[in-house]
């Protein structure tokens, strides 16, 4: 829609509050309100001032005054308001330059785009992540001085098969067995509708939703491919009606990666094709339909692995996915069907259309705007070096002997390592001052100090268990 067309919609709808909404440096969506009225055509050209420093990761307070401009192509109504509300999302700009804030992390995205169409590599970036999430009946967690807990519970959960304190009907899938049931073992299939329309009706297209592997209510909604910024938008917007539409069913939604120990964590393996005019570029004859590109851009992003998963995997609770034997990525390897491998390439399909890269490696905790522009950015560099990503590990890495498993390299197994591996290559990601050093910098300060460095100096509950009575 244009300013004007928002306007008209304020108006046919009666609608009394704009909403506007934008990302912080971490990956959260903020937002402010403000009366219908004081919209007008140019509050879309000069934005609208507010103070941006105590926004996760952003200004200090000395220059902590910024612009946020509405971008009226992104307005819906809102359906979880009670008053008829109006939404946007915005972008950030300095107040004195009107510049662009660069650590906004939707401008990044901006400029990651526009960098890849000034290399004549690719038009367009395409992307398809799929949303797998926990659906919990209860939550509870405290950390204080003296003590530090969590319980989530479930009624599907595999722990409640035993449970005489309520009417108790069975149907709870074990662990690991949670993947495709049919109801009544499947109790949320209802309410994943419930999402997936409500999504519909605010312009995110969705392909699939299903129960997942977990035992405890996970469950997965697949996201139809669009842009690079488009995508992050949907991202965003859908993990925000996925929660609301659970809470409105007395229910509640995490993407923490691994809120259970001993079964599958949640990922968000991402989908990725380039695309020049209307020519597929990865497609092409080489190993499982890739073109040259295609395996360049793999090889770009096997290159920088490591450093990705700073972005990819951003919380320490992240690497407790990342472990053998869950399904998860553990390998920085490529392949058609192994699902070990960080990089495989679904072959669902002939169609030289249908060929994308599969990022297996992210998760729900990633900035879709950061993750995906860090993509983009590796496969470039991957293919503008003609990067060759080596052979595919076709091989279940179950049946490899110890001396094969060990010249297969693997992920990070923490968040400090990953950012240690950001700290030692990010050169890729300033190209064409996508990325910002002041922005690899902050991202690194802000994981290692109030995430890695947090953590560390805290007691963990399973330290008593180990260490209480030494």
């Amino acid at each position: 829609m244009t300013p004007k067309e928002v306007l008209a919609l304020c108006r046919q709808r009666e609608v009394t509050t704009v909403d506007l909404r934008f990302m912080d440096f971490p990956g959260v969506w903020q937002h402010f309100a403000i009366p219908a009225e004081a919209l007008t055509e140019e509050t879309f050209e000069e934005g609208i001032g507010f103070d941006g420093s105590s926004v996760m990761g952003w200004r200090a307070i000395n220059e902590a005054d910024l612009l946020v401009v509405p971008q009226s192509d992104t307005a819906l109504i809102d359906p979880f308001t009670a008053q008829p509300t109006l939404a946007m999302v915005c972008n950030i700009q300095d107040p004195i330059t009107q510049q662009d804030y660069t650590r906004d992390p939707r401008n990044i995205a901006r400029k990651a785009v526009s960098h890849m169409r000034s290399t004549g590599v690719a038009d367009h970036c395409r992307l398809a992540p799929e949303l797998e999430f926990f659906v919990f009946d209860d939550v509870r967690f405290d950390q204080r001085g003296n003590e530090a807990f969590y319980r989530v519970d479930s009624e599907e959960g595999s722990w409640n098969r035993g449970d005489m304190t309520r009417q108790n009907l069975g149907y709870k899938p074990g662990s690991g067995m949670g993947y495709f049931p049919c109801p009544p073992t499947d109790t949320l299939a209802d309410l994943r509708s419930e999402m997936a329309r409500q999504m519909a009706e605010c312009g995110v297209k969705t392909s699939a939703h299903y129960h997942e592997v977990a035992t405890g209510g996970q469950c997965e909604i697949d996201l139809v491919e669009e842009n690079l910024v488009d995508i992050a938008d949907n991202v965003m917007l859908a993990k925000y009606i996925i929660r609301n539409v659970a809470r409105r069913a007395g229910k509640t939604v995490t993407f923490m990666p691994k809120p259970l120990f001993g079964d599958n964590g949640s990922g968000m393996h991402t989908h990725f094709s380039l695309w020049k005019a209307d020519i597929p570029l990865l497609a092409g004859h080489g190993y499982a339909g890739l073109s040259d590109l295609g395996l360049y851009a793999i090889g770009g992003i096997l290159k920088h692995a490591a450093a990705l998963c700073a972005f990819a995997n951003p919380t320490t609770n992240s690497y407790k996915r990342l472990v053998e034997g869950f399904e998860a990525p553990t390998k920085l390897a490529y392949s058609r069907r192994n699902r070990s491998a960080v990089v495989r390439i679904p072959i669902y399909s002939p169609s030289p259309r249908s060929r994308t890269i599969e990022y297996r490696g992210p998760d729900g905790a990633a900035n879709p705007y950061l993750l995906f522009s860090a993509m983009l950015m590796a496969a470039l560099d991957g293919i503008q070096n003609k990067t060759r990503p080596g052979d595919p590990l076709d091989k279940d890495v179950y049946d490899l002997q110890p001396d094969e498993l060990a010249n297969v390299p693997a992920l990070p197994l923490s968040l400090e390592a990953s950012l240690d591996a950001l700290q030692d290559d990010h050169e890729f990601l300033l190209s064409g001052d996508v990325f910002t050093s002041d922005v690899i910098n902050t991202w690194i300060w802000y994981k290692r100090t109030y995430e890695v460095e947090a953590l560390r100096v805290r007691p963990h509950p399973y330290e008593f268990a180990l260490y209480y009575d030494v």
